[in-house]
């Protein structure tokens, strides 16, 4: 197998139309390549700067998990901080996670900071939502989103070989009217649903809001979680 590492986007394109297979840390393909052959190429973005960014609004693609650190959102830090062990967050990318993974801890994360994807394909890049993203598993560049002012995260307990676990991610976002939006997006099982409501002074009414949303039908564990995460990071943002 050819590994090919464009330092370019013209570059990375050409790799596309050649037919190289994208790939992070391999953490996600190596066994099934080992049982059913490896691709004739494969490509990594380690070392393309559109895909290796960490900042507060843009977070690449190529980024390992362990890099993840806290020039990020709170919610995106403890969500890559939370994946696997040590030597698996020292080789798993971001993008892998989002686009490769069936777990995608760090897409509720994106979701509540209202993050659209950079990605590519053979005619260019463009901006998509992370919904497409996850459906249509086109080559990911980076994320990027809106400046939360609190957010947080939730991982329930999990064991090696059992179910994904609960996640649980809150962020609040001020808007440009001076009021301020609540979001919410929870991984239960193998899919991810989020809602967001206005947050206003009356932590109640937000809550009563919040289930009237998408996030209604998760079941009441579950829900009693997201009540608890989220009074939490309402409170932060009050003080």
């Amino acid at each position: 197998m050819l590994l090919r590492l464009p330092t370019s986007l013209s570059e990375a394109r050409r790799c596309l139309a050649d037919g190289a297979v994208p790939v992070g840390g391999a953490t996600l393909v190596w066994a099934q390549w080992q049982r059913d052959g490896f691709p004739e190429q494969a490509m990594s973005l380690r070392r393309l700067p559109r895909a290796t960014v960490v900042d507060a609004e843009t977070l690449g693609a190529a980024v390992l998990l362990h890099q993840v650190d806290d020039r990020v959102p709170e919610v995106l830090r403890r969500a890559a901080a939370s994946v696997g062990t040590g030597a698996v967050r020292r080789t798993a990318t971001v993008g892998g996670n989002i686009v490769g993974s069936a777990l995608r801890c760090l897409l509720p994360p994106a979701l509540v900071l209202d993050a659209r994807a950079t990605v590519m394909d053979g005619d260019g890049t463009y901006e998509a939502e992370l919904a497409e993203v996850v459906a249509k598993r086109p080559l990911m560049l980076d994320i990027r989103w809106r400046r939360p002012l609190v957010s947080g995260y939730h991982k329930a307990p999990g064991e090696a070989g059992g179910p994904p676990p609960l996640v649980v991610a809150t962020a609040v976002h001020a808007e440009e009217d001076g009021g301020r939006r609540l979001f919410t997006a929870v991984r239960d099982g193998d899919e991810a649903v989020s809602g967001s409501v206005p947050a206003t002074a009356d932590a109640g009414r937000v809550l009563d809001a919040l289930e009237g949303t998408a996030l209604g039908g998760l079941p009441g564990p579950a829900w009693d979680v997201v009540r608890r995460e989220a009074t939490d990071v309402l409170g932060r943002a009050d003080a």
